[in-house]
């Protein structure tokens, strides 16, 4: 390793420190720019819609901690209301009533979710719902799409999108083959080839989708995919699972569920139910998750699960989204934003595909449709990392990977979302 030079900014003299003590020297694989080149920023600090970094560079911030934030970076009423629950501690391992106000919420917004189990991230969700699955349906195989993440669980990390599709890894050593054969996967947005799977085999457990996905880039289903999915599982007797880790309270208030109008068995959630801090859940009937311990036998649990913290943050959250202006302005001003992408790209003769729902967002250096993994692969990553860098030199953060969906906040004013069309047409002129 070099070491820094006495001219190193910040972000650089941090990273190489960092490698020495933390796996290539970021604790999240995808932090670390292998997909586009150059040091990561290490960031400071970040309030609305702007983040900045050590060297005190601010930027506007598309990343949005990858998704949570759509109130904005440090919204005031949270960050008040986090001091004033810290005060009184932060974790009890026990219950406490903010635990039960935030399950209210979800259960109140999503119809298909009638009791919810809260975890501590989006893995322990999705690994915490096939656990049930395979517990209450007594099978052991799960269909997944190729390019869809669900978290590193074992059973997940085939065919994988997000980090591992960035890194260009298949899938993740240290995964045994008897438990990964029980992974299997289709493309997505191919309704067929799942219906052919049913017909290969009589014991799969469950289909777990994202019904937007948000892991290889945003990628919208197909009219009529969810649905094929819906009546599958309930023609072969497999439950269908939605991972809304990323997509719940963020495309609707209901989830993509609800802006498709499919029900599904287990939903997963994260990010904005927790406000910015780590947390997860997973949810369905009454009649399935009294499957779950204490009051069945399928085995789950978390110390620091329904911690103050993270309760406070998403009840906090969730009952400003209960103001359904606030997804009708996301929605305005995201068609803003990737309008406007889309148009300066093609006056500057570069060849892209903007793919929207609500305020996910992906601009993919690509010349087709873009449909599932298949397609997205097919995008310009070299020209993407061009990209990446020159926004950052005009002041935008953009995610490090063109395999990640990009969010709008509500706190993205159309003044700076048309600062961001004005910087980045200087950045697309560039890449000439």
């Amino acid at each position: 390793m070099t070491s820094p030079t006495p001219d190193s900014s910040r972000s650089e003299k941090l990273f190489a420190r960092a490698q020495e003590l933390i796996p290539g020297g970021v604790n999240s694989p995808v932090r670390a720019f292998r997909a586009v080149g150059g040091t990561p920023l290490f960031i400071k600090s970040a309030q609305g819609p702007f983040i900045t970094d050590v060297d005190g560079r601010r930027y506007i911030d598309y990343v949005g901690s990858w998704g949570p934030m759509i109130l904005g970076h440090a919204d005031p009423e949270i960050v008040a209301a986090l001091q004033a629950v810290a005060a009184n501690g932060t974790s009890f391992g026990a219950p406490n009533e903010l635990e039960v106000e935030l399950a209210e919420e979800i259960v109140d917004a999503v119809p298909s979710i009638e009791m919810v189990r809260m975890v501590n991230s989006g893995t322990e969700a999705t690994m915490s719902a096939i656990r049930l699955a395979r517990g209450v349906t007594g099978r052991d195989k799960l269909i997944k799409f190729e390019g869809c993440y669900h978290g590193h669980a074992d059973s997940l990390l085939v065919k994988a999108g997000s980090g591992v599709a960035t890194l260009g890894l298949p899938d993740s050593p240290g995964i045994p083959a008897s438990l990964a054969q029980h992974t299997l996967t289709v493309p997505f947005n191919d309704a067929t080839a799942v219906e052919d799977l049913f017909k290969q085999h009589d014991d799969i457990a469950a289909v777990i989708v994202e019904p937007v996905v948000g892991n290889m880039g945003c990628v919208q289903p197909r009219e009529g995919f969810l649905q094929a999915l819906r009546e599958l599982s309930t023609q072969h007797g497999a439950l269908l699972i939605c991972d809304e880790v990323m997509t719940g309270f963020r495309v609707a208030r209901g989830g993509a569920q609800a802006l498709y109008n499919i029900t599904p068995d287990i939903t997963c959630l994260g990010k904005i139910i927790g406000g910015g801090l780590p947390v997860g859940a997973y949810g369905g009937s009454r009649e399935l998750m009294r499957n779950i311990a204490p009051t069945g036998s399928i085995y789950q649990a978390g110390t620091l699960s329904g911690n103050p913290l993270a309760m406070t943050a998403g009840l906090l959250t969730l009952r400003r989204l209960k103001d359904e202006s606030i997804y009708a302005e996301l929605e305005r001003r995201s068609a803003q934003l990737c309008d406007g992408l889309s148009n300066i790209a093609a006056d500057a003769g570069i060849k892209t595909i903007t793919n929207r729902v609500g305020s996910m967002w992906t601009s993919f250096f690509n010349d087709g449709p873009v449909t599932n993994w298949e397609t997205a692969n097919r995008s310009d990553r070299e020209l993407y990392g061009k990209f990446f860098h020159a926004m950052l030199d005009e002041g935008i953060y953009l995610a490090p990977s063109q395999f990640e969906a990009g969010f709008v906040s509500i706190t993205h004013t159309e003044e700076i979302i048309e600062q961001t069309i004005n910087e980045a047409r200087n950045a697309f002129q560039g890449l000439r």
